[in-house]
């Protein structure tokens, strides 16, 4: 479905030619009382002879988070319909933070699905965020339904605000919330249609519109590379797996010389591609096993990312290695017991075949750090014990102390929301075997999400900096939409690397 057209506009929303105008609200400041009306409404307050906070609360509006209201305005403003949407509670300055405009953003677009064209004055106060918000809120999956395709989402939305660099903010902010749409579509799109050879096909067509350089290795290519790891995981299906290679050499620093060799930071990125996990010989239980089609979502937020750097032209020069299988039981399967010898010769116990992400994902670790990065970030739908220690909405964030910390707050910034997490060396002992050079698990149950970093740090060169992100909860809704997330595929983690990426370019 053709994704919502943003626009910039000025004026008053008061007088705007439009369906609906949007407008945020706050809770009373002393928690009792009527709501208050956030920036960007005083046009249309005007208009309603500064009653419109009062009016809203006769309709049970209280500015809490998520909350919409929608009243008809009577004339008293252009557009017929008022949406008055709650931001919860702004930070000690008063100021609502960026996730609070998005989530508001994201719940309005939803309220006005089947709307033709819609104002919105949230922009006035973060224009990225509610352009973010906006195309997140909007975004529907409609590829499969042969019902009419479903309610269509709001078709237009301006938005009021900006400053001197709008157009380049609603351009960025645009992409950003595209890239992850685009996520979104890969994890959505169902393990029959998305197996690796599909993907691969699908992720070529993606970059090579962008301009990023594209590599894939069929199952021979694998042999003869010794990917041990890859093949081992994909070897019980039919559909046999692939090792996706992206490159975008990075685009030009602003103001510097045409003719300038200053080296740009290199940035290796690492995806999960598992596009079914039924566990393989060790299977899981039936319950909810159709959300494993979202076992790729790491690879779907590193393919999104990687194009989204080159549609921006960020100078960031980025590598992306993403393994892809299909984890199935078969005659042909890898089985517990089984000892696979990874690329780069290091040979792993396979204990539980449904620990399979981290071999694959040990191979393309190994490769991605041959081309010398500077900084190396994997994301990976993981570990079930993500979940439990973090809950559906956290990832857990592993590496090396710096930058593990650097990513975790730039994902808490962006409201993708992520936790630093340690990785104590004695659980390095805990995954040694009694043939090989280490175990895919442990014995125990406690510290899976742990235990599993500390496998993938066997496989990271000393001395290069590096993120895991497990993101097998937030990944992945299957409640009722909220915000500005959808049911299905959220597209965790792409605004998080996409902002990790950003900081590295201007930082170094």
């Amino acid at each position: 479905m053709v994704p919502t057209e943003l626009h910039l506009a000025s004026g008053s929303p008061a007088t705007a030619e439009a369906d609906a105008v949007v407008v945020g609200l706050l809770p009373a400041t002393d928690g009792d009382g009527p709501p208050r009306l956030a920036t960007g409404a005083d046009e249309l307050d005007a208009a309603f002879e500064g009653g419109l906070a009062a009016l809203l609360a006769v309709t049970g509006a209280t500015g809490k988070a998520d909350e919409v209201v929608k009243v008809a305005t009577r004339g008293a403003v252009t557009a017929p319909l008022l949406v008055a949407v709650g931001l919860g509670k702004p930070g000690t300055d008063g100021i609502p933070r960026a996730d609070q405009v998005r989530r508001a953003s994201g719940a309005a677009a939803r309220a006005l699905a089947g709307t033709a064209h819609a104002v919105s004055t949230l922009g006035r106060i973060d224009l990225a965020a509610a352009a973010e918000g906006t195309l997140l809120g909007a975004y529907t999956f409609t590829s499969y339904r042969s019902n009419g395709h479903g309610r269509k989402p709001v078709a237009r939305v301006d938005l009021l605000g900006g400053d001197a660099d709008a157009e380049a903010t609603l351009r960025t902010a645009a992409a950003v919330g595209n890239a992850v749409r685009t996520a979104r579509d890969l994890v959505n799109t169902p393990p029959n249609d998305l197996f690796p050879e599909s993907f691969a096909a699908r992720a070529r067509e993606l970059a090579e519109a962008a301009g990023v350089e594209v590599e894939v290795l069929d199952e021979a290519a694998l042999a003869a590379g010794g990917f041990g790891g890859v093949l081992g995981v994909g070897q019980g299906s039919s559909r046999k797996p692939r090792l996706l290679r992206l490159t975008w050499a990075g685009g030009a620093r602003a103001g510097a010389q045409a003719d300038g060799h200053a080296a740009l930071p290199k940035v290796a990125l690492v995806g999960k591609g598992i596009t079914f996990d039924t566990g393989g010989i060790s299977i899981k239980p039936a319950a909810n096993m159709d959300h494993m089609t979202s076992d790729m979502g790491g690879a779907a937020a590193v393919i999104a990312t990687t194009v989204l750097a080159a549609r921006l032209g960020l100078p960031v020069a980025i590598t992306a290695t993403v393994p892809m299988a299909e984890n199935m039981p078969s005659d042909t399967a890898y089985r517990p017991g089984d000892v696979l010898r990874m690329y780069g010769g290091r040979t792993v116990e396979v204990l539980n075949t449904d620990a399979e992400g981290r071999l694959i994902l040990a191979d393309a670790i190994v490769r991605a750090a041959e081309d010398s990065p500077d900084y190396l970030i994997e994301t990976s739908t993981l570990t079930g014990a993500q979940q439990v220690a973090l809950g559906m909405r956290t990832m857990g964030v592993m590496g090396t102390d710096d930058f593990r910390d650097r990513v975790a707050a730039h994902a808490r910034a962006t409201g993708e929301d992520g936790w630093a997490m340690p990785l104590p060396e004695h659980m390095r002992s805990e995954l040694d075997s009694r043939v090989a050079d280490l175990a895919n698990v442990t014995g125990a149950r406690w510290g899976g999400m742990l235990v599993a970093g500390t496998f993938l740090r066997e496989f990271v060169p000393d001395g290069l900096p590096w993120a895991h992100l497990d993101i097998a909860g937030p990944s992945f809704h299957s409640g009722g939409p909220y915000g500005y997330t959808a049911k299905g595929g959220t597209g965790v983690p792409v605004r998080t690397l996409w902002s990790v990426l950003t900081d590295i370019a201007e930082n170094g």
